[in-house]
């Protein structure tokens, strides 16, 4: 079992940014897929980004394409998501997700969940 916990959200102006961190516990992070996904007051958890084991491949949703880039260092056992460009429909509750045999945008693909940190980008 792994546990995870995001941080580095905060308030910031929009075309700013912000980088959160998902710092992983309990087992290696190297065998574990990360995704990170968001959901917004009164809407659902959509997905974000995600990163396979290795960090070889990278996929992203289409509104944060070009502006969030996922990275991971599986030897701090933390995956990290970049947000530049950050615009006011960015703002919502960032999660993580860590799965050790699925790699996707589906959300209910993956095991593990953190608790989730804000982001507020104001206009």
């Amino acid at each position: 079992q792994v546990q995870l916990v995001e941080s580095g959200g905060g308030l910031v102006q929009a075309e700013g940014s912000l980088r959160l961190s998902c710092a992983a516990s309990g087992r290696p992070f190297s065998g574990y897929a990360v995704g990170w996904f968001r959901q917004a007051p009164g809407k659902e958890r959509d997905f974000v980004a995600a990163i396979r084991r290795t960090g070889g491949d990278t996929t992203y949703a289409d509104s944060v394409k070009g502006r969030f880039t996922i990275s991971r260092d599986n030897v701090e056992n933390t995956v990290y998501l970049q947000m530049n460009s950050l615009k006011p429909e960015d703002t919502a509750v960032y999660y993580c997700a860590a799965d050790g045999g699925y790699y996707g945008t589906y959300i209910y693909g993956y095991r593990y969940w953190g608790q989730g940190t804000q982001v507020t980008v104001s206009s």
